[in-house]
């Protein structure tokens, strides 16, 4: 099996939990793609005393079925369950065997896609409940994982659960996508030869996203892989966005809409806003689809200026992004991206995509500035008042009344500050500075992937962040 890449934290925090002689019930979830099932599998050598996996739309007898075959083949001898209550007590019966046999050692559960298994009038959560706080939870030193990419199921059902295993999950882990620093390392762990620019242009396409990152070729350039994924005669993410949909949501075009819509107001929307202009109500339903979205890291949800009113949601799927700006074109030339290589639209996408980057890489950001030992909020502002709108991207407010207002610049080579730019710099931190009325220090730092020239417009920067900086590794 590969090996494990970058996920040196959540490895440590399992082991941990295994080695304490508490009862765990650990919850695990994250976009499909991501890696949760080979974490465990990898940490565990496939070496459990229970595993069961469920089936994307199975029916009820699917679910029961996989699970009935899962109990037989880790040794349990009695009648199939035809039911939930009957297989629960019947996985209670095996697990509480070989917690005798294994005379106070781990015993090992892991049910993969929990969120199948509970179909329509299935009852599955509420026996699955009822087992873990009459039999599950008394089983001496047991260690009970559960995963899904369902993470809005997730988060309802387990983790804020109202019902039977309300407070019952002793951990989380929301495992994410990577970041640059762990993109970076798991391609030179599988002898990629590309520089960080590079690095950060696949990033910009396929995002952090580990099984999106398998399926790349070391032998191959940058553009010839993103032809390969996306637009050769069998590219293997052509359809990808769909599927992935597909299988997270009962409802996917509702969904794919909210993106769409998202996709062509790249600044973000307030919710009123999109529900308007989708034409549906803005109601809890449609605040349910815009945080299950938001679990699963297609959207985030920030505060305009610091305020809760009016928060903006944006996509910061970089996949997501990537598949709707061009292969929603349906474009049929195999060789499309090494054509369109260093072109006005593609160097434009790079800019507009950079900036999100560095939104998702906040934390590095705010590493290398210094401020680690400062509290600090981060957020994005965009003028209600002023005209052109100004709109800062990146703003971090600290506890030492001072506030770094970051301008994002991509660039292939160093960075020049023009006279133009220097006067669109002025026009953002004033407009800013006199809509919010804040009395703080404001100082401004430029984010470019080389560096910033020094000339006669570069004074206006007080700090300077580059790519390499976006690379580090958070303790």
């Amino acid at each position: 099996m590969e090996e494990l890449i970058g996920r040196e934290q959540e490895a440590t925090q399992i082991k941990k939990y295994v080695k304490n002689n508490r009862n765990e019930l650990i919850a695990i979830y994250g976009r499909r793609r991501v890696g949760k099932t080979f974490l465990i599998r990898k940490l565990f050598n496939d070496q459990f005393d229970f595993h069961a996996t469920g089936i994307i739309d199975g029916t009820f007898e699917d679910e029961l079925g996989v699970f009935n075959e899962a109990l037989e083949e880790y040794g349990y001898k009695g009648k199939k369950a035809k039911k939930w209550m009957d297989a629960f007590s019947s996985l209670g019966k095996l697990l509480k065997k070989k917690a005798e046999e294994k005379k106070g050692a781990p015993i090992i559960v892991f049910i993969d896609e929990l969120p199948c298994f509970d179909t329509r009038n299935s009852r599955f959560i509420k026996m699955f409940g009822h087992f873990w706080n009459n039999t599950g939870a008394w089983i001496n030193n047991i260690k009970f994982f559960i995963c899904g990419s369902a993470t809005s199921w997730m988060i309802r059902n387990i983790i804020n659960s109202r019902g039977g295993l309300h407070n019952r999950v002793t951990h989380e882990i929301h495992l994410r996508p990577f970041t640059l620093w762990q993109t970076e390392k798991y391609l030179k762990k599988n002898k990629f030869r590309w520089n960080q620019l590079g690095i950060l242009q696949i990033y910009m396409s396929l995002g952090g996203v580990p099984y999106y990152l398998s399926l790349l070729d070391n032998q191959k350039t940058i553009p010839e892989n993103i032809d390969m994924l996306f637009f050769g005669e069998k590219a293997l993410l052509r359809n990808e966005f769909d599927r992935l949909f597909n299988s997270l949501y009962h409802s996917p075009e509702n969904y794919k809409e909210i993106i769409q819509l998202l996709v062509s107001n790249k600044t973000g929307m307030t919710r009123r806003d999109m529900a308007k202009k989708l034409k549906v109500q803005d109601n809890g339903h449609f605040g349910d689809m815009l945080e299950n979205l938001i679990y699963c890291d297609f959207l985030r949800k920030y505060n305009n200026g610091g305020r809760v009113n009016g928060a903006i949601y944006q996509i910061t799927d970089f996949f997501t992004l990537f598949h709707h700006q061009f292969c929603k074109k349906n474009i049929t030339d195999p060789d499309y991206w090494v054509k369109m290589s260093g072109t006005p639209t593609v160097n434009t996408w790079y800019g507009l995509t950079y900036e999100r980057v560095c939104q998702y890489h906040v934390r590095e950001i705010i590493h290398a500035l210094r401020f680690d030992t400062i509290h600090t909020e981060y957020y994005s502002w965009r003028s209600k008042k002023s005209s052109p709108e100004a709109q800062i991207d990146i703003i971090i407010e600290r506890a030492d009344d001072n506030i770094s207002i970051c301008e994002v610049k991509y660039s292939k080579t160093i960075y020049s500050i023009n006279k133009a730019e220097h006067e669109k710099i002025n026009y953002r931190e004033e407009a800013f500075r006199k809509e919010t009325g804040t009395e703080k220090g404001i100082q401004t730092c430029i984010i470019t992937t080389f560096g910033l020239k020094q000339n006669s417009h570069s004074d206006i920067a007080d700090q300077t962040i580059t790519l390499k900086d976006l690379f580090t590794k958070i303790p």
